[in-house]
């Protein structure tokens, strides 16, 4: 049988350690989250940061964005890769929302999932951020440290989400999901994860395949931006 962090623990010193954590898109609205976490895919979040502080002023709303020229678009949004899929994405969502939602962000996951280029995963950061429903956001950094935890053995997204959501009430869902990320991108890297300075080390089962060494590892770390 494979160990496992505990999962009250686990989350109750992240919680101390990230008092701060959230999203690190920047956004004033559900449309501004909903395009900014489409366009964040295969990209970071500081280059879309970059990306939407021209892109949203240009474009404030769904009904602007519908009606945008995408050549203009893609010279936006060029540096955050796969530029000319995700302009056609988050046009098509904006025409969307404007023909079937009256101009206004669905707030339910089945409607969500239903507009071009919106998944689960994107859906879920959109109602969690935006509207306070929980959901939790199977990415890179969850899926990498709930299997380093020992809550699930799966890199498929669908079962990581089904596997901590059993774990935990839906109440702490989105700021779990925000601890465990804001964790993965300071401390638990993919490569040479800073073992040694982390704050859930004496629970992890996953301790050793980073940096051990208390000095080496902290290091690693990586500060949050600014």
């Amino acid at each position: 049988m494979v160990a496992m962090a505990s999962p009250e623990e686990v989350n109750e010193r992240l919680a101390v350690t990230y008092p701060g954590a959230r999203a690190e898109l920047d956004f004033t609205n559900a449309f501004e989250l909903l395009v900014a976490t489409v366009l964040s895919a295969q990209s970071t979040d500081r280059r879309v940061n970059a990306v939407t502080a021209v892109l949203f002023p240009a474009y404030p709303d769904a009904a602007a964005l519908a009606g945008a020229d995408p050549v203009a678009v893609e010279q936006i949004i060029g540096p955050v890769g796969f530029f000319r899929n995700k302009t056609k994405a988050i046009i098509g969502l904006s025409r969307a929302i404007v023909d079937e939602h009256d101009g206004v962000v669905p707030d339910t996951l089945e409607e969500l999932v239903k507009l071009p280029g919106v998944g689960r995963k994107t859906a879920n950061v959109v109602l969690g951020n935006a509207f306070d429903v929980p959901g939790i956001t199977p990415d890179t950094h969850l899926i990498r440290l709930a299997n380093r935890f020992g809550w699930v053995s799966s890199r498929k997204p669908d079962d990581v989400e089904r596997a901590v959501g059993e774990l935990f009430p839906p109440e702490e869902w989105v700021m779990l999901c925000h601890r465990v990320i804001w964790h993965g991108r300071r401390c638990c890297h993919a490569r040479n994860p800073a073992c040694g300075a982390c704050v859930v080390s004496d629970l992890c089962p996953s301790y050793g395949e980073g940096e051990t060494d208390p000095d080496k590892a902290a290091m690693l770390i990586r500060e949050p931006r600014a």
